[in-house]
């Protein structure tokens, strides 16, 4: 680490895109997690959270000592803006606690956030394109506390960006997660497609549909474009991934370490969160702990579903090895069973079935503190006391007996071939 540059508090920032996640995400790690209310986020597909589910979350997180960020960061029309000025007077009255920062790209919210809200933080999304020192100070300059860089951002130019800012400005960047093929998100592809916009959080993602060529003197005749028998990808980024690269994170100055993913389940957010929480605090501890465990958080990283890894622009530009030619498909390590409750007074946990498992089956435990346990499914038993060889509807209510003690949100997940 550089001489003249301090080491700065970390902090890990967690997705969660409903209340079950945001739990999740606070016992697995998260010393702050973001979320998106019913309105004006670029997640509108994601189940995000009415006013009853933010205030029990946030109340939940402040509980356990972590923050909450609430994102507003659409790119607003003259129709948006009444509305948000609404929606930023309810969050304003939000009690006993209301969140502790807004996630903001567009101006225009910004100013109606710090006239309707004043006592809570604002900070600049990735979505406003922040590429530059100059255009970190113009935001500090209007009141903003933290801005978010551009994906499109080198090591690099970060750390220049962290030497010539002000000292208590904080940088949060994306450090894990899907990586968009437009600039910092600006997409045109799903509007013009679909009618659904990208910067209104409605993008239907055609960056990951099949494309065919079509001669102009040939209507109708569609001439594949591949690179094996299962069409081609062209516009399909890997997903980014610096768990070996905590070191390099830590010395560009950067505060917070920010996963995407505010569409993922609770297993994925579990796993990334929990991971990156090890790595973090082994490599603050020693670095020589951190390289040591280096294949651990590769083997859990690789558990959980995603789409072949990259560096990003992290390094300078992305090469060609950074896109996917040749398949679109997720890996997937484990199937996500479900998360562990109350134990009622037979000693069986309350769970709600996320997917299918027997009586008998082998499942693995997986704990906050980073254990997994193989256990073998001892008993089921439905909500009127019943015994059950398997749970077979979704998000039904049951009990089981895995023949250990388990611990709440604990999660049960299945590895597959």
């Amino acid at each position: 680490m550089a001489e003249n540059r301090k080491r700065r508090e970390i902090e890990l920032l967690v997705p969660a895109s409903s209340l079950e996640v945001l739990k999740i995400a606070v016992i697995y790690g998260a010393d702050a997690v973001y979320i998106g209310g019913e309105a004006f986020g670029l997640r509108a597909k994601a189940k995000n959270f009415s006013h009853d589910e933010m205030a029990e979350g946030i109340a939940f997180a402040h509980a356990h000592g972590v923050r909450v960020y609430v994102t507003a960061n659409i790119l607003a029309h003259n129709y948006d803006l009444e509305g948000v000025r609404e929606y930023f007077r309810e969050l304003r009255d939000m009690k006993p606690d209301r969140p502790d920062a807004l996630i903001i790209a567009d101006p225009a919210i910004f100013v109606i956030a710090g006239e309707e809200c004043p006592e809570i933080e604002r900070h600049i999304s990735t979505q406003a394109n922040n590429t530059n020192y100059g255009t970190y100070r113009f935001w500090y300059a209007q009141g903003a506390t933290r801005v978010v860089s551009a994906r499109e951002l080198s090591l690099k130019e970060i750390r220049e960006i962290r030497d010539n800012i002000p000292e208590d400005l904080e940088i949060e960047t994306f450090i894990h997660g899907a990586m968009c093929i437009s600039y910092s998100g600006r997409c045109l592809l799903s509007n013009y497609f679909t009618g659904r916009d990208a910067n209104k959080g409605a993008c239907t993602h055609p960056c990951r549909w099949k494309y065919s060529v079509v001669e102009e003197s040939r209507p109708g005749e569609y001439l594949p474009v591949y690179e094996n028998d299962r069409g081609t990808f062209i516009f399909n980024s890997k997903d980014l991934c610096m768990i070996e690269h905590i070191p390099d994170l830590v010395e560009a100055g950067i505060d917070s370490f920010k996963i995407e993913g505010r569409m993922k389940t609770a297993l994925y957010v579990a796993t990334v969160a929990r991971t990156y929480r090890k790595a973090i605090d082994d490599y603050l501890e020693s670095p020589e702990k951190y390289e040591q465990n280096m294949k651990w958080y590769w083997e859990q990283i690789r558990s959980c579903t995603y789409r072949q890894f990259t560096t990003g622009f992290f390094y300078g530009k992305p090469s060609e090895e950074a896109q996917i030619y040749d398949s679109n498909t997720y890996e997937k390590g484990y199937t996500y069973l479900g998360i562990v409750g109350p134990k009622n007074e037979n000693g069986m946990y309350r769970m709600e079935q996320r997917n299918k498992f027997s009586v008998g089956e082998q499942i693995e435990v997986m704990k906050p503190s980073g254990e997994n346990i193989l256990v073998t499914v001892q008993a089921l038993m439905d909500e009127e006391g019943n015994p059950m060889e398997s749970c077979p509807h979704p998000q039904q209510i049951f009990y089981v007996d895995l023949g250990v003690e388990l611990e709440e949100f604990d999660i049960l997940r299945r590895q597959e071939d």
